[in-house]
């Protein structure tokens, strides 16, 4: 019986001792540890594994945070360092049109891989044929690190701007998609949260003034309205036109979420390969159950400053906040033909999967590189026919290498060019087209309108926002396909 005694003795005083030595080195031995620490998570400061995508204490994807944490660009060329020249494919312009490959004087060194185009670096020689045949300048030729280099709000971890109380959230902070803008939105305003409960408890309640606006009904902005709504916040979203406008505005016909991203008040979001009407759906359900503040057909004119608060002026009134969220897109407003039956869902103001648009009918509209450009990839597409209307009688808003790519297409029948032409009716299976005081009705089946816009940089200069430029590593093959 003493035997035994001694011996449990003996073990628990080693495992004791064991237990000390690992406390005082701070747990070196311990196979978790093996792995390199990456920098603190710029949401909860835990240390997290270099190689993690998400914040193994918090959750959050790090992928939100590439912008924020990119260089400031110096005044080197876009991607300069050693090494051999060879191209780069910016999945986030790539519509997939193909162009690229027959262009390539080497047999395999640019190849399409489902809807995107993607470089084989052993077989890449670097000599910018595919950079100078893409349509939508959506090839760089670079050496050593791929980055891409974009101008973007100036903006914190919390994605509040360097304007003290203006947060920018969503594709307008850099980045456009569907679960990187629901994070955003939530994480802004989880800031705003915190940091307004400890003014209150200072300085007491503000009165009539609201805590937030939220400008623009986006997924960043029904996330940051949802967060709002969760952290019982005085808030407001102020959206231009409808929400059904926010989600058509999507270039891709088909959306995508790799992994669920868990949206506040609602729950997991997962949607794999579907529609931009069943997102809507979707969204229209969690505005109904949570009865978000939505206040739809207002524009906002202005944002100034007064009295401490912002004052955000929108369809003829003001509203008083604390805080403001911008979630707008980085494309700004659209510019409208004003004619009957562009509400449709075959009516498209930008295009990121050329390949849906395969054996289809299509009018492009607009006379400018981006008019062009559109109509020179889609004619790429198998069986897809192309007609490219423009009220000009010639093409003088475009660079001269886009004129002759549209002749050189034009004269080989692969677009239709009509000058001098106006689309004054869209219907679902045909166009009405003005030319020379003439109206013709054309079977078609999708409008591609491409005739400027509003950008909304205008606005943040206005309200002092300062803009950087960055150099941010080229979106993946897995930004490319997700929403």
């Amino acid at each position: 019986m003493e035997m035994m005694l001694t011996t449990l003795g003996f073990f628990a005083v080693t495992g004791l001792c064991v237990y000390v030595y690992l406390q005082r080195s701070g747990g070196t031995a311990t196979a978790g540890d093996a792995a390199p620490k990456g920098p603190a998570c710029l949401r909860c400061g835990a240390p997290q594994p270099r190689s993690a995508a998400f914040c193994p204490s918090c959750g959050v994807p790090r992928q939100i945070y590439e912008v924020v944490q990119a260089r400031e660009a110096s005044g080197e060329a876009e991607g300069a360092a050693e090494g051999p020249l060879h191209a780069v494919v910016r999945a986030d312009i790539c519509v997939g049109c193909g162009t690229c490959v027959p262009a390539c004087p080497e047999p395999g060194a640019i190849y399409m891989e489902g809807k995107l185009a993607v470089v084989d670096l052993a077989l890449c020689k670097g000599h910018g044929d595919c950079a100078e045949a893409c349509p939508v300048g959506g090839i760089l030729m670079t050496r050593g690190e791929a980055v891409q280099r974009v101008v973007v709000p100036d903006t914190r971890p919390t994605f509040e701007s360097n304007v003290p109380g203006i947060y920018i959230v969503g594709e307008l902070g850099g980045r456009g998609l569907i679960k990187n803008a629901i994070n955003e939105g939530k994480i802004a305003v989880e800031a705003i949260g915190q940091e307004l409960s400890r003014a209150e408890s200072s300085a007491g309640n503000v009165g009539e003034v609201l805590d937030l606006v939220i400008v623009g009904s986006g997924p960043a902005g029904l996330s940051a309205a949802l967060e709002a709504a969760r952290s019982k916040l005085q808030y407001v979203v102020l959206e231009q036109g409808t929400l059904a406008d926010t989600i058509r505005k999507y270039p891709r016909r088909k959306l995508l979420l790799g992994e669920p991203v868990k949206v506040p008040l609602y729950g997991d979001l997962w949607i794999a390969d579907t529609t931009k009407e069943t997102l809507l759906s979707v969204w229209e359900s969690i505005i109904e159950s949570t009865r978000i503040d939505l206040r739809t057909h207002h524009r906002v004119e202005t944002i100034t400053r007064q009295d401490g608060c912002f004052v955000v002026h929108a369809a003829g009134r003001d509203f008083q906040a604390r805080r403001v969220v911008l979630a707008l897109g980085r494309r700004g407003t659209p510019r409208r033909l004003g004619v009957p039956g562009e509400e449709g869902e075959n009516v498209f103001y930008d295009i990121v999967e050329m390949e849906t648009f395969r054996g289809r009918r299509v009018v492009v509209v607009g006379g400018g590189d981006s008019a062009i450009e559109s109509a020179l990839g889609l004619a790429n597409q198998e069986g897809t026919t192309v007609a490219l209307s423009y009220r000009g009688r010639q093409f003088t808003k475009a660079r001269q290498r886009n004129q002759d790519r549209i002749a050189e297409a034009a004269a080989a029948g692969r677009v239709e060019v009509l000058l001098g032409s106006q689309v004054k009716e869209i219907h679902t299976d045909s166009v009405v087209i003005e030319q020379d005081g003439k109206l013709t009705r054309r079977p078609n089946d999708d409008v591609v309108i491409r005739i400027g816009g509003s950008p909304p940089f205008d606005v943040l200069e206005r309200i002092g926002v300062r803009m950087i430029t960055k150099d941010v590593p080229i979106a993946g093959v897995e930004d490319a396909v997700g929403a």
